[in-house]
């Protein structure tokens, strides 16, 4: 049998050999150069080479660099170090056992599915890579090490994009997509085939162009940036509206990045014209409504304008073009617009400051504390586990013995500390419509369709979920799965089945349904879009009672709802009132039926 620490490692696939996607290599090798412009996160489908690109990179850097693989699994403790349990359970010392920010020291740390990784820790790891070194403050130890490494992070923006105020923080990003050249996408073929037949073979024969890089880039240092130059790149930052100063300070260093790359001196005009759309993409776009990337003739214009006079005597009420976002005009009435943060409402949800979650415990987030379990430990807090066993040997008067007369365990079950972990809650809000032939069904569904997506403006602010449920004929279906990604709810909504007669319980008993699914991380909101005028229910049961007794089930569940009441025409029933006082949900009439319209009813439910 042969020893598996006598394998030899599988090469990896060059960094040359991949074809094409010249601005991901570009935007990886500047980060090699210079590690301060911050990271690149690559946003693109699956198969697009973005992690072999980042195996590829490390390759390059000097020495044996680590290429560390953070899963999104990963706990706070795994990432950033925790006490050494044996050294503390075999000797009593506390000892720091090194994290994978350790590992990744001088090398790449690359994150698939960054957008899924908990928001505390994109912050941990945005922080150490801003100032490469790693500061842990816990379980009475405070440590610092080195942690210099390339910040590599990808993700597939139908899976939920990444917040804002963290995509910001990347130095720049790149849209990844593959190539829609035949001959490229042959040629990537054949090249992944061949290393995968013989992948020695394979790097041997590209190793000649990897080591050109790999000399290239260690004798690469950025260039001087003139001052006329930062100049230029602050009236571009302005005049594409950025927001602080990160634009300009991430635009000056990877133009300095790639004039010495290139093996220039002096960074010019040109060098910022070709790293711009990678460093102000990501920046430029203010919502998900915004189409990602930027067009290079704003960069170009941006570029070639003269610097604008003072002008003192500017009326402030006029409008400007400085990008500073005034004069825009007002949205169309059924545009999408930004939901006040769905915070939840009644009293069966917390209130919540604007902008900001509550916090729930769960199996997966941020360690905030210990304490004995009532049970069975899921989750051991060993710095707190070993604490108690200590002190509780400290202070016992003589070591006991047991099993004739060998020394007790040093841990015992009281010494056990169950780990108290919490994360930011967000909403799951499930839209349940009506899509029957009755009430105008088209413009109806229209103004979901709309009112989802202004859900999801707000959802693409921090965590929240969308879910949309329609019931007709006699059934009802998940038409969007929970979810916070614009991209796939303008997909699943583009075309959706309506007509039929109006199985309300169906639709109830699928909110139901999907709710009792819902991560304990995101609290559920049921919002009926109807009339009430079931129509439908199985053989011997009567439509409306077979809705009111679901409705019922939904107060039982003490599941917080909202009833929109669309109902219009003159001869009004009033059912939807009616299932509204069943489910114990709170009742607004409609009566226009429009986006803007139902955004503002949900966002006046769902307020306190």
């Amino acid at each position: 049998m042969t020893d598996g620490s006598d394998m030899t490692p599988r090469p990896t696939f060059p960094f040359s050999a991949v074809v094409g996607q010249e601005d991901v290599k570009l935007a990886l090798l500047l980060n090699a150069i210079d590690r301060k412009i911050g990271g690149v996160v690559l946003r693109g489908e699956k198969g697009s080479a973005k992690s072999t690109l980042a195996r590829g990179l490390s390759a390059l850097l000097p020495g044996k660099a680590p290429f560390v693989d953070l899963p999104v699994s990963a706990t706070e403790d795994r990432v950033v170090g925790s006490l050494d349990l044996e050294s503390a359970l075999t000797t009593g010392e506390k000892r720091f056992h090194p994290g994978l920010l350790a590992d990744a020291d001088n090398g790449v740390l690359y994150i698939d599915e960054i957008n899924l990784l908990p928001d505390h820790l994109v912050d941990v790891l945005l922080d150490v890579a801003a100032s490469g070194v790693n500061r842990i403050e816990r379980e009475s130890m405070s440590e610092s090490h080195p942690s210099r490494f390339v910040l590599i992070g990808s993700m597939n923006p139908e899976e939920g994009e990444l917040r804002p105020q963290l995509l910001d923080r990347f130095g720049l990003a790149v849209d990844v997509l593959s190539s829609p050249d035949p001959v490229q996408r042959v040629e990537a073929v054949q090249r992944r085939m061949a290393f995968d037949d013989d992948p020695d073979g394979f790097a041997a024969a590209w190793a000649v162009h990897d080591r050109a890089l790999a000399e290239q880039l260690a004798a690469t240092s950025s260039a001087q940036v003139p001052d006329d130059l930062l100049l230029a790149i602050s009236q571009l930052c302005v005049a594409m509206g950025c927001e602080g100063l990160r634009a300009d300070l991430v635009i000056s260093r990877s133009a300095a990045a790639l004039a010495g790359w290139e093996g220039r001196e002096v960074a010019t005009v040109e060098d910022v014209r070709r790293v711009a759309p990678l460093a102000l993409a990501h920046r430029r776009r203010r919502s998900p409504f915004d189409d990602p990337g930027i067009a290079q003739d704003e960069i170009d214009q941006a570029l070639e304008a003269s610097p604008r006079p003072e002008q003192p005597d500017v009326n402030p009420g006029e409008d400007s073009d400085d990008g500073g976002g005034g004069g825009k005009p007002p949205a169309a009435a059924d545009t999408p617009t930004r939901v006040v943060p769905l915070s939840g409402t009644r009293t069966e949800l917390k209130n919540v400051v604007s902008g900001r979650r509550t916090t729930v415990e769960s199996a997966r987030g941020r360690m905030i504390g210990d304490r004995s379990p009532p049970g069975r430990v899921t989750d051991v807090a060993l710095g707190a586990t070993v604490r108690s066993a200590a002190l509780r040997v400290a202070t016992a008067p003589e070591p006991s013995h047991v099993n004739g007369g060998l020394p007790e365990p040093l841990v015992r079950r009281e010494d056990l500390r169950q780990a108290v972990r919490e994360e930011k809650a967000g909403n799951l809000l499930i839209l349940v419509v009506d899509a029957s032939a009755s009430m105008g069904v088209e413009r109806r569904m229209g103004a979901v369709k709309g009112a989802v997506l202004s859900l999801l403006m707000d959802a693409y602010q921090r965590r929240d979920r969308v879910a949309v449920i329609t019931f007709g004929g006699e059934d009802a279906e998940v038409v969007l799965r929970p979810t916070g990604s614009m991209e796939i709810a303008r997909a699943r909504l583009a075309d959706v089945a309506t007509g039929g007669r109006t199985p309300l319980a169906a639709g109830l008993q699928c909110a139901l349904d999907l709710a009792k699914d819902a991560p304990a991380s995101h609290q559920p909101f049921l919002i009926l879009i109807s009339d009430g005028r079931a129509t439908w229910a199985p053989a011997g049961h009567d439509p409306l009672e077979a809705a009111l007794r679901t409705a019922a089930a939904v107060r039982q569940r003490a599941l917080p709802a909202l009833v929109l009441d669309v109902e219009d025409g003159h001869a009004r029933l009033g059912l939807a009132a009616q299932v509204a006082e069943a489910m114990g949900a709170r009742y607004l009439p409609l009566t226009e039926l429009s986006a803007g319209a139902m955004t503002s009813a949900i966002r006046e439910g769902l307020l306190l």
